[in-house]
């Protein structure tokens, strides 16, 4: 193995730290690395081709008073399969409140669990205000770039999809709005190439839907009004449509108007579905009602005749009242379980039903699949009372069956990318890829599964040259869709 360190950034975290969610599994990494023909248990499949790419939210400075793991800084993880080789990569994204807080030493901007008031610089990032653009949630890759986004709206950061070098901020030739940001889950439609987004804020209209075409431009943006401020975190689309929602926990304007922002839960207004042509206007939004739930995250969305057949991860308790200040992270609190919504576009009726009564989250399919028919998602599951991931889990959500691997006591996973095989032939043809945090080896590892056969466990497991901090969001791309991928 080849390995170089890059450089190390300088952390004012507190020696003996205590803090749940920056220690142990969660605690920080500082270093960045190069690492070339990293070693392997197992054997590295040939036709495996391509990079994964996960975000984690990577701490440098403490908390101005209260630390949320959501609040930190962006560091993005490469592993990268070539001809049956693996190598590695991890930066930081060079974000602005990253570079001024480097400057300063110190914390600037107010974070999620922190009034805005408490910020020390009045000017600031979310849809709220004041608070850092971490940059730290979710990634992506479109017209060759890798995208980082924040979990509450700002700048969409460009990077190096090989070298993780930051490139800037998205610009979208002069047209990105930048007063409102971009949420996290920006989509990517592998079959037209445009980007699909959102964002939100506190005044009205509330929420605004766009499309990003092929070449990087901005080619549609339009108003969607909602009847408040919401809390939108992901969104969905088919082959004609994009899926927005209105869940019925959102912030509450009485409190807004303190400067306080803590979201409640409704139960007694539905959860509203809205259904916009990919390039509409705003008054041909149709609002779909189903029963009152909080959606963090879709799986995918299609059309079958005249319906819409959406899936996503419906909470049985989206605002639980046991288990610690971090109980709303953790899925069982929350009772997370996949489920499925059908929109009829003759009569305005939504139908659902539960697919399982599994608990996961985070799932994931064939990006391939994304807004057309699917059968297969790679889901999460978690350990109890914590936002760890402890196992994946195969849906087969044509008969309904399970396949299950269990990374082991103190082995933690990410999101799980589905990668097709180098001239796949079918939706599973192709392989699950995962970093894992190793408590008991103190060591990371990027697991490669069979995605027919995942409770067969890994077929490799490349080991990488740090422990990785545990994290969320990844994303999968194809060495033929990254400019300079052979040379």
């Amino acid at each position: 193995m080849d390995v170089e360190i890059l450089g190390r950034v300088l952390s004012t975290l507190p020696a003996e730290d205590d803090h749940p969610y920056r220690t142990g599994p969660w605690r920080p990494q500082h270093t960045e690395w190069r690492a070339e023909d990293l070693a392997v248990v197992g054997e590295l499949p040939a036709d495996l081709d391509g990079v994964y790419l996960r975000n984690t939210e990577n701490p440098v400075h403490p908390a101005l008073e209260r630390y949320h793991p959501f609040d930190g800084d962006a560091m993005i993880h490469l592993v990268g399969f070539r001809d049956g080789k693996a190598f590695y990569r991890n930066r930081f994204v060079r974000t602005e409140g990253f570079l001024a807080e480097a400057e300063a030493g110190g914390p600037l901007w107010a974070g999620l669990a922190e009034k805005p008031s408490s910020a020390k610089r009045p000017d600031g990032w979310g849809a709220r205000g004041r608070m850092k653009d971490a940059s730290s949630t979710d990634v992506v890759v479109h017209a060759g770039v890798a995208l980082t986004s924040f979990y509450q709206c700002g700048d969409l950061y460009r990077l190096d999809p090989l070298t993780l070098d930051t490139m800037g901020r998205a610009d979208w030739h002069g047209r990105f709005p930048a007063d409102r940001g971009v949420s996290a889950h920006t989509k990517v439609d592998e079959h037209t190439g445009e980007l699909l987004f959102f964002n939100y804020g506190t005044d009205e209209p509330y929420l605004h839907y766009g499309v990003v075409d092929q070449r990087d431009h901005l080619v549609h943006y339009v108003d969607v009004p909602l009847p408040g401020p919401r809390l939108p975190h992901d969104m969905a689309f088919t082959e004609n449509y994009a899926i927005l929602n209105d869940c019925p926990m959102f912030w509450e304007p009485e409190l807004i108007a303190k400067g306080v922002y803590a979201p409640k839960y409704h139960p007694e207004l539905p959860l509203r579905l809205g259904v916009i042509p990919r390039r509409g206007g705003s008054d041909q939004v149709r609002w779909f009602e189903a029963a009152p739930t909080y959606v963090l995250h879709w799986v995918n969305a299609y059309e079958q005749g005249n319906e819409i057949v959406l899936d996503g991860f419906f909470q049985g308790d989206p605002m639980p009242t046991e288990g610690g200040p971090f109980r709303f992270l953790a899925l069982d609190r929350m009772r997370t379980r996949l489920h499925r919504w059908r929109l009829d576009l003759d009569t305005g009726r939504c139908r659902e039903e539960r697919l399982t009564d599994s608990i996961t989250e985070f799932g994931m399919i064939n990006p391939g699949h994304g807004g057309r028919p699917y059968r297969y998602t790679y889901a999460a599951t978690g350990k109890p009372g914590w936002f760890l991931f402890d196992g994946l889990v195969r849906h087969d959500l044509l008969t309904g069956s399970e396949q299950r691997y269990a990374f082991g006591e103190g082995v933690y996973g990410s999101e799980t990318a589905m990668a097709p095989r180098v001239g796949a032939t079918g939706e599973d043809d192709g392989y699950l890829v995962t970093i894992t945090t190793d408590m008991n080896q103190d060591r990371s590892e990027c697991l490669v599964f069979d995605a027919r056969r995942v409770a067969d466990g890994p077929v490799a497991r490349v080991r990488l040259p740090e422990r990785v901090s545990s994290g969320t969001h990844a994303t999968w791309a194809p060495g033929a869709s990254l400019p300079g991928w052979r040379s």
